[in-house]
């Protein structure tokens, strides 16, 4: 088995990109969230985050969901997450 919160951490360091946000130790940064989860909730995600000229939500200052420690508080979040998508399919929270 593994050690113990093994499934909260993953780091693909054969990513071209790795690490793709600055602002994080390397040691510590974490791919589990490479698409962020908070994303879908715009501008409540929390994040550091811009639009950019054609509207588009760019992440790229935003090390939040990357930061080892942060994995519970992106978990904290799912309720909000499933309330949005409900709402853009047109069901009542």
């Amino acid at each position: 088995m593994g050690e113990k919160g093994s499934h909260q951490f993953f780091q693909n360091r054969e990513c071209e990109y790795f690490p793709c946000h600055k602002g994080v130790d390397p040691a510590d940064f974490n791919c589990l969230f490479c698409y962020c989860p908070l994303y879908a909730l715009g501008k409540k995600c929390g994040g550091n985050y811009r639009y950019n000229e054609k509207g588009n939500k760019v992440c790229a200052d935003c090390a939040f969901p990357h930061c080892r420690d942060n994995y519970d508080a992106v978990l904290s979040r799912y309720g909000e997450i499933m309330a949005a998508v409900k709402r853009m399919d047109g069901e009542a929270p």
